[in-house]
Formats: C-alpha cells, sequence, structure tokens
C-alpha cells in the first residue's frame, strides 16, 4: 500500500526555520516525482516545490525561491521541505504528494498530476 505520511509542522515565529519531512511506505522515491504544496484557509492548494524522479531537476514557486529547498533522501525514503525566513503568509496546511509518471516543468504545480497525497502537516507561524 502507497503511503505518505507528513511530519514537522508545528507553531514558529516569523523569522524562523522548520523542516519538514515527507516518509513513503509502499513505493521507492527515486522513482517517483515528489512535490510539496500547501493550502491557507479560504485559499486553493498551491504548489511550492518539486523533485522529479532520479533528482533529474527541482522546480519551485516563485514565493519558495530562495526560502524554500527541496531534498530527498533515498537511504530513508523521505522527502524533505526546509523552510527558512517563514513569514506569517506562509500559515498553511502542508501536503506532500507523489507523481508515478514524473513531474514536468509546465505541469509540476497541477494537483491532478500526483496519484498519492499524504494527510497534511499544519503549519502555523506567528507574527
Amino acid at each position: 500500500e502507497v503511503q505518505l505520511v507528513e511530519s514537522g509542522g508545528g507553531l514558529v515565529q516569523a523569522g524562523g526555520s522548520l523542516r519538514l519531512s515527507c516518509a513513503a511506505s509502499g513505493f521507492t522515491v527515486d522513482n517517483y516525482a515528489i512535490a510539496w504544496f500547501r493550502q491557507a484557509p479560504g485559499k486553493e492548494r498551491e504548489g511550492i516545490s518539486c523533485i522529479s524522479r532520479n533528482h533529474e531537476n527541482t522546480w519551485s514557486a516563485d514565493f519558495a525561491k530562495g526560502r524554500f529547498t527541496i531534498s530527498r533522501d533515498a537511504a530513508k525514503n523521505t522527502v524533505y521541505l526546509q523552510m527558512n525566513s517563514l513569514k506569517t503568509e506562509d500559515t498553511a496546511v502542508y501536503f506532500c504528494a507523489a507523481d508515478v509518471s514524473d513531474a514536468y516543468a509546465g505541469s509540476w504545480g497541477a494537483e491532478s498530476e500526483y496519484d498519492y497525497w499524504g494527510q497534511g502537516t499544519q503549519v502555523t507561524v506567528s507574527s
């Protein structure tokens, strides 16, 4: 059974950092494209960053560039999202998702591209 489990969320002050983890089971993360999304209250889910199969490419939304970094640890079968310089507007539920057929520059941010989703982890940034 394919599962994705996010962890690492919590409450942090503005300017602080968090590292989110997405632990995979039932498949090998190296063989899938993995992305992070987030959804703030009253807003649509938006793509943050994605790493393609075999580490060949990464893409990030403009708001994430320079602050958020996606990485993958094959030995732990886990994908991470390191978030620095957090802002109050980063408050949201954060999800990871896996795409069996790989990801591409023009479509990585579309929810419909992904086959499996985690349950999400709450990140709250206080002022």
